[in-house]
């Protein structure tokens, strides 16, 4: 199973204001830097919980039918399937009818059921599955937790900003961090 974003999401769910604020700046002088801070600290936080903090379009690739009935997706909130496409021998990719299809998006994993499974001749990769994931179109629906989170973040490596190159980050995770992180993280045993 891989996980493949085909559009990046439309913004950050903090604002280049609102880090500002956060470090106290008055200055433009750092924004360069801070805007790709805020971009690196989404991206830990994304890895870490498997969430999509603002919504995106991705594609779940899968070689052939789980076992059972239940489609386990690993990145959440799943909004909306899009679409479900899978490939016969000769490559050639049908539409699958998602018709009746039974999702539970806040499911951590997010779960979903199709009416019918139709069969893919393709040894790797054979099914596709497009789906809408995150939390909304704006910071403003971010859990605050999590924006807090971004901000400790993006904090502790403005902190280092003289020490590890911006391309090197995340260099340090914050006080605090792992606590405000903790409830969104998925345990497995």
């Amino acid at each position: 199973m891989t996980i493949a974003e085909l559009l990046p999401p439309a913004g950050e769910p903090i604002t280049l204001a609102e880090a500002k604020a956060h470090l106290r700046l008055d200055t433009n002088d750092e924004d360069g830097l801070l805007t790709a801070l805020i971009r690196t600290a989404r991206l830990h936080l994304e890895a870490e919980t498997g969430l999509c903090l603002i919504t995106r379009l991705l594609r779940l690739y899968l070689d052939g039918w789980p076992e059972g009935r239940v489609i386990q997706i690993a990145k959440g909130p799943v909004q909306t399937i899009e679409l479900v496409t899978v490939y016969d021998a000769a490559g050639a990719p049908a539409e699958a009818d998602t018709a009746g299809y039974v999702l539970d998006g806040a499911a951590r994993p997010a779960r979903l059921v199709l009416p019918e499974r139709p069969a893919t001749e393709r040894a790797v990769n054979g099914i596709e599955i497009d789906f809408t994931a995150g939390f909304g179109e704006s910071g403003a629906d971010v859990p605050d937790t999590l924006k807090r989170a971004l901000l400790l973040h993006v904090a502790a490596m403005f902190e280092l900003r003289g020490v590890i190159a911006p391309d090197d980050q995340p260099g340090a995770v914050p006080a605090g961090y792992n606590r405000l992180v903790a409830p969104y993280r998925l345990r497995r045993l």
